[in-house]
């Protein structure tokens, strides 16, 4: 099995099991080992009183690209820590996109970088995740 395979096999099951991210819109637009891509259409119950794209919505476009880029391996991965850093606003129907890559893979720890970005490339928000493995796969090899 490639790792390619092993990531999108990772990322079916977790997004079988996986009830908000559809529920918020948000769609799986590539997996790879380290590395996944996910956008989301900014509607109008995803902004706040300041009629922009609301901080929380980015935070978990970011935090579930993050998530998909750390469980590739057919290994559980949770996050330890993260941050955000929010750089423009998102605007109503922006296509925003939050792309993850892996930093460092040290045993049973990962850093993940995540770039959301809007439709015309302006980014809007800088995360970084911290992963730990866990006892567990998502399908048997």
């Amino acid at each position: 099995m490639t790792p390619k395979e092993r990531a999108e096999l990772s990322a079916k099951a977790m997004w079988s099991d996986d009830r908000a991210s559809g529920w918020m819109g948000l769609k799986l637009d590539n997996v790879d080992e380290g590395t996944a891509t996910l956008s989301l259409i900014v509607e109008k119950h995803h902004t706040n009183g300041h009629g922009i794209c609301h901080g929380g919505i980015i935070f978990t476009l970011a935090d579930t690209a993050f998530a998909f880029a750390c469980n590739s391996r057919n290994q559980r991965a949770v996050a330890q820590h993260n941050t955000i850093t929010y750089l423009a606003p998102g605007q109503l129907e922006d296509r925003l996109v939050a792309t993850a890559r892996e930093v460092c893979l040290a045993g049973r720890n990962g850093i993940y970088d995540v770039t959301v970005r809007n439709q015309d490339g302006t980014t809007i928000a800088e995360f970084r995740g911290n992963a730990r493995t866990v006892h567990g796969t998502f399908f048997d090899e």
